[in-house]
Formats: structure tokens, C-alpha cells, sequence
């Protein structure tokens, strides 16, 4: 499912016109985007969290010439699933 078929889908559940169901849509997924930034956690019962993990430097290798090269530090998203969704996906399994 892409951005796209989310807002069709909330559009066709919820039963609002597209540009509302898109309005919704851009308003959640920017306040997920905010809160990571400003590095706190989300956390969806049922659903799963997300974090931002840091990483720091590391000596790294340029694959093309061999040479080392010093990576710099990074935070990046992290998502681990809920309980419950990890049991809904696992229960159809054929």
C-alpha cells in the first residue's frame, strides 16, 4: 500500500471526500514526522513504536578504491512491531 491507496482507503472508511481523507493523512504523517525529529519515541498499542537510534562515527571502506573513510554519525527511524499486529501477520501463514 502507497500514500495514494491510504487516503482512498480512509476516504472510502471514514467517508469523506478525497481531499479530506488527503488532508488527514498529510496532518498524521507530518506530527509522526515532527515528534521523531525531535527525537521522541511513538508508541501505537497493538500496532508497534517507533524510535530514532543513534549511531555513532565508525571507520568505514570505500568499496570502489579500498580506501578508509570516516563515517560520521547518524540517527536513524526505528520501527519494532507491536505484539498484536505480529501475531495477526503470523496467524496467516499458510
Amino acid at each position: 500500500m502507497n500514500k495514494s491507496e491510504l487516503i482512498e482507503a480512509l476516504a472510502r472508511e471514514i467517508n469523506v471526500p478525497l481531499r479530506e481523507a488527503d488532508s488527514i493523512t498529510n496532518t498524521i504523517l507530518e506530527s509522526l514526522t515532527e515528534t521523531l525529529v525531535a527525537n521522541d519515541g511513538i508508541e501505537i498499542r497493538g500496532f508497534g513504536s517507533f524510535v530514532v537510534k543513534e549511531y555513532s562515527s565508525y571507520q568505514g571502506r570505500n568499496p570502489k578504491s579500498g580506501k578508509k573513510i570516516e563515517v560520521p554519525p547518524k540517527k536513524l527511524p526505528f520501527f519494532k512491531v507491536g505484539k498484536e499486529l505480529r501475531e495477526r501477520v503470523n496467524s496467516n501463514k499458510k
